[in-house]
């Protein structure tokens, strides 16, 4: 690859094969279950070309040695597996309704003794790291946009002997890099920005160049290998041709979000704005009750009605209307994902829409 510091340089060239005459620009989709013997890899469940290519864009953006998986919830789930049988986990108490579930699915099963704590609350966090054995974060969370103070975090569990696991898919690696300072292992749902066009479901985890970052590393790809979390070839090659783009989708996204922002601040039926400070997700909350906020979402005709986010499409939905999201989440509100259209389309859109309330 070139040498380039910028990320928008990288990321278009990162995971190509060698310049030679007449070689292909990009990498192709390599289709097989088996490899012949004496090589690096000799069954798929192990790796595959397209794997690796993806993989080295990821881990080069983020500043570590990448691992594709099946989905997000894999990579969380092989995260989550650096902890020990029984061991004290620290969480945040409102996340990604997947990571609670299978955080509940932990302690139920005696996998985990969970400390849950209010993740912007530094005192609280580091109040509740002594005798653990993970601290897992997410900043900004989903969907309540709370922000947590990285560096004192990572360095306060480092101090308590703990391993740090953050999900960075809201901020992205263009907008935020833990391990650079500090955590141990960070994951994706590569579904959302990474990939970025909603066709795909892929995930990843990409641990530091440390010592304990080489030792998550290698218990990582035995999980991947041994509970079959793998991605499929074209899976990967999806989500590696979604990586060229990304830096300018994020561009616009965030430009788009930083618009509307003041905007639903004065909209009278928008009674609170949850917004990190960066990044394009955001959520909001309505005068009334889950039925005012649902008949928001109905109303639309340029913004998605749907459950993902991070694609060029702005998508919106009332976050509690799945059961297993935390009661924590206000029954009004409403989770953005801002997506790369017209500004102006898109205000026009949903203020019609909130107008109905």
């Amino acid at each position: 690859m070139p040498d380039a510091s910028s990320p928008a340089t990288r990321l278009v060239h990162a995971g190509r094969p060698d310049p030679e005459p007449g070689a292909a620009v990009s990498p192709p989709v390599t289709f097989t279950s088996t490899f012949h013997a004496d090589g690096p890899v000799d069954y798929a469940r192990g790796g595959n070309p397209t794997w690796t290519a993806f993989e080295s864009a990821v881990g080069d953006l983020e500043g570590g040695d990448a691992l594709v998986f099946a989905s997000g919830m894999g990579a969380i789930a092989a995260a989550m597996s650096l902890l020990a049988p029984g061991g004290v986990l620290v969480a945040p108490s409102t996340a990604y309704s997947g990571t609670v579930v299978l955080v509940d699915e932990l302690e139920a099963r005696g996998a985990a003794v969970v400390r849950r704590v209010d993740i912007a609350d530094t005192a609280a966090v580091v109040a509740a790291l002594d005798g653990a054995g993970l601290l897992w974060v997410e900043s900004p969370t989903n969907p309540l946009m709370e922000v947590a103070d990285l560096p004192a975090l990572i360095a306060a569990a480092h101090a308590a002997g703990a391993l740090v696991g953050v999900d960075n898919t809201f901020a992205t690696p263009l907008l935020q890099q833990p391990l650079a300072l500090g955590a141990d292992v960070v994951v994706h749902s590569a579904t959302k920005y990474l990939s970025g066009h909603s066709d795909v479901v892929l995930g990843v985890a990409v641990t530091a160049t440390t010592e304990a970052g080489r030792a998550a590393y290698a218990t990582l790809a035995r999980y991947r290998r041994g509970h079959g979390a793998i991605a499929g070839p074209m899976e990967a090659w999806l989500g590696l041709r979604g990586l060229r783009t990304m830096h300018l989708r994020v561009e616009r996204a965030c430009a788009n979000a930083a618009a509307l922002i003041p905007r639903l601040d004065s909209h009278p039926v928008v009674t609170r704005v949850r917004y990190p400070g960066f990044g394009a997700m955001l959520s909001i909350e309505v005068d009334g009750d889950a039925e005012a906020a649902e008949r928001v979402c109905a109303a639309t005709r340029i913004w998605v009605h749907s459950t993902s986010l991070g694609g060029v499409e702005s998508q919106l939905e009332r976050r509690r209307r799945h059961a297993l999201e935390p009661t924590s989440v206000p029954e009004n509100l409403i989770r953005l994902s801002v997506g790369i259209e017209d500004v102006e389309d898109l205000w026009r859109d949903l203020s019609q829409a909130l107008d109905r309330v």
